[in-house]
């Protein structure tokens, strides 16, 4: 099983910057593949990036490309999320997710954190 909280959230100006980070607890984080969701109010969840076991594969919805990287440090359980040049149609509440498929976490992953709001003001 595996545990994960968000933290990083917070209230920026738009073109700001913000670091999400996710810490995942248990030995087997390297199993991993993680994936970062985010939900707007009134808007389905959906997908950001996503991110392979091993951290060589990348993906990311149009909308953040170029401006969000994904990253993970097995060493340290963390998965992070680097958010530049942010807009307010970012404004969501941003989860981690995992799974050990890869398929998988980009879809209905098993494992989820519980959110931290990310607020984007014009």
């Amino acid at each position: 099983q595996v545990q994960l909280v968000e933290s990083g959230g917070g209230l920026v100006q738009a073109g700001g910057s913000l670091r999400l980070s996710c810490a995942a607890s248990g030995r087997t984080f390297s199993s991993y593949a993680m994936g970062w969701f985010r939900q707007a109010p009134g808007k389905e969840r959906e997908i950001v990036a996503a991110i392979s076991s091993s951290g060589r594969i990348t993906n990311y919805v149009d909308s953040v490309k170029g401006r969000f990287t994904v990253s993970r440090d097995n060493d340290k359980n963390t998965l992070y999320l680097q958010m530049n040049s942010l807009k307010p149609e970012d404004t969501a509440v941003y989860y981690c997710a995992a799974d050990r498929s890869w398929v998988v976490v980009t879809r209905t992953p098993t494992y989820w954190g519980q959110g931290t709001q990310v607020t984007v003001s014009s």
